[in-house]
């Protein structure tokens, strides 16, 4: 496996609180919120995916399935953290594999951030009320044909979890300096089909997230890029 740094190495306290994160996010007025299936332009998302590092590897357009995951922010004393699920090891699909809470979008489901708080509460227990939706990430297109919209909501505790034990193996925290430190990003790659696949991870203990979720993780750094940039100068006694 191919292990290299991505992104610069930088000041080493990343801590953001959530209204620096709400800040970043312009989701605050009803008009992003409702209709969902039709934002604002200046919150379109734009497109990443898989073939953001593998040109060739994007899906047929007509063959996406529309999707949504939660990227949830918990409201923490010492600073905010980013909840995970891995998933079981029986799943047909992406086994044991790290990852938001979501899932396919329902023809019942009120647009992306319908679906993304349905699915974290049938997933994790983790209802509706707590979550504050701040905003979305870019759209991630996945090589297996899922056009994934990640909505951002800040959760407020408490709050007790109830993992699906079909689908939940384990429901973990990370802290959000860990995601918004630049040196921890990495890119890696695995032979594909006979071939180098490049993906985005971020190894934290003894855990290894990466691929989509790692993908959508680094969008969520550029979105807040600029509050980091100018918190590390403040920090650093420059400008």
């Amino acid at each position: 496996m191919e292990q290299q740094g991505f992104l610069r190495a930088g000041q080493a306290a990343w801590r953001l609180t959530l209204e620096d994160v709400r800040r970043r996010f312009p989701a605050s007025s009803p008009d992003f919120l409702h209709p969902v299936t039709d934002p604002p332009a200046s919150v379109t998302a734009k497109i990443r995916g898989d073939h953001d590092l593998n040109p060739g590897f994007e899906p047929p357009p007509d063959a996406l399935r529309e999707a949504a995951v939660l990227v949830p922010l918990v409201d923490r004393p010492d600073g905010p953290t980013v909840i995970f699920t891995q998933r079981t090891a029986t799943l047909t699909a992406h086994a044991g594999q790290i990852s938001f809470p979501g899932g396919r979008m329902e023809p019942e489901d009120d647009g992306p951030e319908d679906t993304a708080l349905r699915e974290t509460a049938e997933e994790i227990g983790l209802e509706r009320g707590r979550i504050e939706i701040v905003g979305r990430l870019d759209t991630y297109v996945t090589r297996t044909g899922f056009r994934v919209t990640p909505v951002v909501g800040v959760v407020t505790p408490p709050f007790i979890l109830t993992p699906d034990p079909i689908e939940v193996a384990e429901v973990f925290e990370v802290p959000l300096s860990f995601i918004l430190d630049p040196a921890n990003p990495q890119r890696h790659s695995r032979e594909f089909l006979g071939k180098p696949r490049f993906f985005y991870a971020f190894p934290y203990q003894q855990r290894y997230i990466w691929g989509a979720t790692a993908g959508m993780l680094v969008n969520l750094r550029d979105v807040l890029g600029g509050t980091l940039d100018r918190t590390a100068e403040q920090g650093s006694g420059t400008g």
